[in-house]
């Protein structure tokens, strides 16, 4: 079994300026409150604006999607969101804030994903022609590249936690082999993956290889599916989105009491439950306070990544998420 103290050790190596010196703090009563780079969908917010949005706002360390990375090394792959609209298009509410009906995204997937799991056309469904594109671009990558992604991060003083790297069945050998690499030079070795269960035995031999641990997030996903990609090796661990796991009929609260310690990070949304919308942070079903306590009072050492897409932009709803969940930990 890998445990979270193999986890530790992995963590240390990969991080080891202490986190008491990192610029930027985001511990909220020993809770690691963090960011997941959805949240700027549809935002046409790159890269740079991420970071700064992070340093203005305390958010120190981010679960970030691989679309942003590659958007801003010059890959053919547009940010998340472009040319779709947002959540708040469709339907009317109060000015400023989106009503119900409009705050609701239940059929669409973590992460910007459009319904079906094709994440800006690149995933399943998409253009062959373009995929093949930016599977070329990412074998003929310059690793150094991603290496300076990571130095903008760590400059600012902020951590850049794991990658969302979504593998799915068009994915080569060699392209997945150089996902890991990428994953290396970005200087992390944990991978966050929206990926089918089928793929995971593909991944476990490069995952025992490079010493990386990825970690299968769920849309729809409960515990069977879990159960199932872990199966494949010890180095498969879990991305909980309890928001998600919560609207499916699933208890965040019992799945991270029983299986935290192969869980590598959280992703915390408000849902309503029976597949129910999306919502501002408080005002769906999903017991937000209750998952932040318990990450409290067990001490549990993984960051808490806040994913929430609203009308007002990342850096007004984001700010409202951050104090929503510093009330909580209170």
């Amino acid at each position: 079994m890998y445990s979270r103290r193999d986890f530790a050790k992995i963590a240390a190596v990969t991080f080891p300026l202490a986190r008491s010196l990192w610029a930027v703090n985001s511990t909220i009563h020993g809770v690691r409150m963090a960011v997941q780079s959805a949240s700027f969908t549809y935002s046409g917010i790159g890269l740079e604006g991420i970071i700064k949005t992070m340093v203005d706002l305390g958010l120190a360390e981010i679960d970030i999607m691989s679309e942003h990375v590659e958007n801003f090394l010059g890959a053919p792959v547009p940010l998340p969101g472009t040319g779709r609209p947002g959540p708040w298009a469709r339907g009317a509410g109060a000015p400023g804030r989106p009503g119900a009906a409009a705050r609701g995204v239940p059929n669409s997937g973590a992460n910007g994903a459009a319904p079906g799991g094709a994440r800006g056309g690149f995933g399943r469904g998409g253009d062959p022609a373009v995929r093949e594109a930016l599977r070329k671009w990412r074998l003929e990558a310059d690793l150094d590249k991603f290496r300076g992604v990571a130095s903008r991060f760590t400059d600012a003083g902020l951590r850049l936690f794991s990658y969302n790297l979504s593998f799915n069945n068009t994915f080569t050998d060699d392209e997945i082999e150089k996902g890991f690499q990428m994953t290396k030079a970005l200087g992390t070795r944990i991978i966050t993956a929206s990926s089918p269960v089928s793929i995971f035995p593909r991944l476990a031999p490069f995952a025992e290889k490079h010493d990386v641990i990825v970690a299968m997030h769920n849309h729809t996903n409960g515990p069977d599916e879990f159960a199932q990609a872990m199966a494949a090796s010890p180095k498969i661990w879990v991305n909980l989105d309890v928001g998600h796991f919560f609207a499916s009929g699933y208890d965040p609260i019992a799945y991270l009491k029983e299986h935290h310690a192969r869980i590598t990070n959280i992703h915390v949304k408000d849902r309503k439950k029976d597949n129910g919308a999306e919502m501002p942070f408080g005002e769906g079903d999903t017991p937000l306070k209750a998952v932040l306590q318990l990450v409290k009072t067990q001490k549990y050492d993984f960051p808490v990544c806040i994913e929430y897409v609203g009308p007002d932009g990342p850096a007004v709803e984001l700010k409202r998420c951050f104090d929503y969940c510093k009330a909580a930990l209170a």
